[in-house]
């Protein structure tokens, strides 16, 4: 156990093993030497980084997409997400990701804060998002198909979370981002 808050003790690394590599993601098993001296193995997901988008249009709703997530076998409602290619930065692939799931361009974006999505055995971050000043303007993307916009007035959404109707811990977490930053004075 660490003497001091914030003093953990990193692992020494002895061995690295890569054990899958896709387009998106790695998948290692690390041998480490712990803090306290034994051998121990982590088995940890390389993941390219991703952006998560509250996108509120001007009758003050938040545009959610309902789509099938094959680890789970079943659909889940959340905020428009996905990873960031390779030379794009955060801020296209926030406008990217809106055209391809909501068919949706925000003209205004604004950085709301980011977190590790499962830093236990994966690597990805996610940069978290405000779109807002939407127009029409649709971006197709193979993947998208099944994707079913939906719109929840703002003043509903923390019930659509703690019913249970929202459980993706990613727009949970830009959600509340979203609602701090509204309660700023400067901000709308």
């Amino acid at each position: 156990m660490p003497e001091k808050k914030g003093e953990a003790k990193p692992e020494k690394l002895l061995m690295r093993k890569y054990i899958f590599e896709g387009y998106a993601m790695k998948l290692r098993v690390d041998t480490v030497l712990a803090a306290d001296g034994h051998r121990s193995t982590r088995e940890i997901i390389e993941r390219i980084d991703c952006v998560a988008v509250v996108a509120v249009d001007a009758a003050d709703n938040i545009l959610l997409v309902n789509q099938f997530r094959a680890p789970l076998w079943k659909n889940l409602l959340e905020i428009p997400a996905g990873g960031i290619e390779k030379g794009e930065d955060t801020e296209e692939a926030v406008i990217r990701e809106m055209r391809e799931e909501t068919g949706f361009k925000p003209a205004k974006v604004v950085r709301l804060g980011g977190f590790y999505l499962s830093p236990g055995f994966c690597s990805e971050y996610c940069h978290v998002y405000l779109a807002t000043d939407l127009t029409e303007e649709p971006l197709h993307a193979e993947d998208t198909a099944g994707i079913e916009l939906v719109k929840i007035p703002a003043v509903q959404i923390l019930d659509t979370i703690t019913s249970g109707r929202l459980q993706d811990s990613k727009s949970i977490a830009g959600i509340l981002y979203y609602l701090e930053y509204k309660k700023k004075p400067q901000n709308p």
